[in-house]
């Protein structure tokens, strides 16, 4: 079983529909699979095959596709590693997932080693060898950290099997065919399997979109005649601002998905009163797939992520008297092992549940709304603060750039919530602003939800793939 050969299988009808528009660049799917045929057998004469575990290196676009699917063709396990992190970074990827070596976009600065193509460098590494049966036997065809933000990433292993699962069982709710005409912003590095795989699979045609942010969202937006947009809340929040996107742009839409965050109501209400309809929340996770969808984005409220899809289950586990508890997850495509260390599956989940981390409830609709981290949440005087529901409300206030609150003991409460604030760069007066944010957030927020303190920062600390780090931040 192999993805790729599924992708030719379920294409051979569109070979002459557009696969991916790349800026100027366009390229039909027949032209994208003998490419990706062209750098498959230059990579296996040079022994990359099943069983090892390549870093991928490589900035958006076609190049990214044509790339990681050649890796994938020969068997090999693709460790994507983003194209705007460090050589340290870098050096700490391969060194963790153990990997055989490192193809690279020629366009990479510290991109080494032997030019295969006008495209693409191969540099060999040593590996130990040591996970490479297990790499095998399973059919690993993705190796990639999970967000880490309580903590260290642990490399979540999918196999050729799990993404084919998990791409079927997402498309019961997104419903992608090669009529669609994708708009994408997000990045491939760190969405590619559930979203691009399945795209590809549907013979759609992916208009990328977020090498120039934001001139190349909003470019794309008025140009190409969508029909389905997958992004964050950042860019659903531009598209409803900017002046040069106008409402009929966007008139094709059948169904914008928002993931990576939770959107703020003032977003999804002001791109609903332009373009006429609201963004529709999902859920992912990396070790899961898809599990959720709000495919009704008009009738339900916001801030649910809709109902579970059929492929899959929900519990809410020790729900307290709000009906809040964690969000237990099983069903199909789920992640097959954790590499560093390894794991395989039924250790980490034990009855088949993944425990998510996650707190949230389910109203009478069968809803899920999302609250928080587990690992998260704080209790001040016997009541539950979510750290998220409060950046929220802080980031809606002009001027706040972002925002991160996290917990400090206290004798009598336990603990009280602190916030570390980002102002943006256009800000005059930031510490006025400061000291307003208190009366803003007491008009918004119940008493013990409030910050006793704002803590100026210039940055918050990161994750790979861009949420922020909470273990690290989390300290005044």
């Amino acid at each position: 079983m192999n993805i790729v050969q599924t992708i030719r299988d379920e294409t051979r009808s569109f070979l002459a529909n557009t696969a991916i528009i790349d800026g100027d660049c366009s390229i039909a799917y027949g032209q994208l699979l003998e490419q990706i045929s062209q750098l498959g057998r230059l990579l296996a004469e040079r022994k990359i095959g099943p069983g090892q575990r390549i870093a991928f290196h490589c900035g958006d676009g076609i190049d990214y596709v044509v790339g990681s699917l050649a890796l994938l063709e020969c068997g090999a396990a693709v460790v994507p590693v983003a194209d705007n992190i460090t050589d340290q970074e870098v050096t700490e990827t391969m060194q963790r997932i153990d990997v055989h070596g490192v193809l690279a976009h020629s366009k990479i600065a510290s991109a080494s080693g032997e030019t295969i193509t006008d495209t693409f460098r191969w540099h060999p590494r040593a590996a130990s060898g040591e996970s490479d049966d297990l790499c095998l036997k399973m059919g690993a065809a993705f190796i990639r950290f999970s967000s880490g933000t309580t903590g260290e990433s642990k490399g979540v292993v999918l196999s050729h099997q799990s993404i084919i699962d998990r791409t079927d069982a997402a498309n019961r709710g997104l419903g992608i065919s090669n009529n669609d005409v994708i708009l994408w912003v997000l990045s491939m590095s760190h969405h590619f399997v559930v979203s691009i795989l399945l795209f590809l699979r549907k013979g759609a045609t992916i208009v990328v979109a977020n090498q120039f942010f934001p001139f190349s969202l909003l470019e794309a937006a008025k140009k190409h005649p969508v029909t389905f947009i997958y992004a964050s809340p950042v860019h659903y929040h531009l598209l409803g601002m900017s002046d040069a996107v106008l409402a009929e742009a966007l008139s094709k839409v059948r169904l914008a998905i928002s993931t990576s965050m939770k959107m703020a109501a003032p977003v999804s209400a002001r791109f609903k009163e332009k373009f006429g309809f609201a963004p529709a929340e999902a859920y992912g996770i990396i070790e899961i797939g898809l599990p959720f969808i709000n495919t009704e984005p008009a009738r339900a409220p916001v801030g649910t992520v809709g109902r579970v899809l059929p492929d899959y289950q929900l519990q809410i586990v020790n729900p307290d008297t709000d009906g809040i508890g964690e969000v237990h997850i099983k069903g199909q495509g789920m992640f097959d092992a954790y590499f560093s260390p390894w794991q395989p599956r039924d250790k980490c989940t034990g009855d088949g549940w993944f425990h998510t981390g996650d707190l949230g409830r389910v109203d009478e609709n069968g809803l899920l709304y999302l609250l928080g981290r587990s690992k998260t949440v704080l209790v001040c005087a016997g009541m539950k603060v979510f750290p998220e529901e409060v950046e929220q409300v802080i980031n809606t206030m002009s001027g706040v750039k972002e925002s991160m609150v996290f917990g400090r003991d206290h004798p009598q409460f336990g603990q009280v919530p602190i916030a570390k604030i980002v102002i943006a760069g256009d800000v005059a007066e930031p510490e006025n602003l400061i000291a307003e944010l208190r009366g803003f957030c007491c008009q918004k927020l119940s008493a013990y939800k409030v910050p006793v303190e704002f803590l100026r920062v210039d940055s918050l600390p990161k994750t790979p793939s861009g949420k922020i780090a909470r273990a690290v931040g989390g300290q005044g």
